[in-house]
């Protein structure tokens, strides 16, 4: 059986580890077979902040690729390369900074890189709902609304549950 330790706080006062209340439930006779985490985003948007607009222009060596400067809460903006058709100056936005490991819809993580699109430098990715797995959509980039704080992580912003799962072996 699997119960979630958030849930097991609820009922007892525990300001433990997951981990240590796993080996107390033992020491009470539970038979603790594991403990793992749980995230209702896989990898719970680490490395995802949200981020404002400040630039948006026409890429010079492509039709359908914008460059844009993002203040990220960092002390200078990232320069993204971005193929959204509605990537706007102004926006608050989702960006993935690099090294941030996102899961394509299989579950197959790839992390961001620094990159080079078409000549120019790329040093994040801005996000569409599919990208980091609060939603579905592709057509385009998630615009967050004007009271999102720059620099805020995007797993505070959307509130994102973490727990652990305290598998536990019903015995005799």
């Amino acid at each position: 059986m699997k119960i979630s330790y958030n849930w097991l706080k609820q009922y007892l006062k525990l300001d433990l580890a997951a981990e240590e209340t796993g080996v107390i439930l033992t020491d009470l006779g539970l038979e603790v077979e594991g403990i793992e985490p749980f995230e209702s985003v896989k990898g719970g948007l680490k490395g995802v902040v949200v981020g404002l607009v400040l630039e948006c222009e026409k890429h010079p060596n492509a039709d359908k690729l914008k460059i844009t400067k993002v203040d990220v809460g960092q002390d200078a903006p990232l320069q993204i390369v971005c193929g959204a058709p509605n990537v706007a100056k102004g926006q608050k936005v989702p960006v993935a900074t690099i090294g941030t490991v996102l899961y394509d819809h299989e579950g197959k993580p790839f992390e961001i890189k620094k990159g080079k699109i078409r000549g120019e430098e790329s040093y994040g990715m801005i996000c569409a709902e599919d990208e980091i797995g609060v939603g579905t959509s592709h057509d385009g980039i998630i615009v967050l609304p004007e009271d999102a704080q720059v620099g805020m992580p995007a797993a505070e912003y959307y509130q994102l549950d973490s727990d652990w799962l305290i598998e536990i072996d019903i015995t005799a």
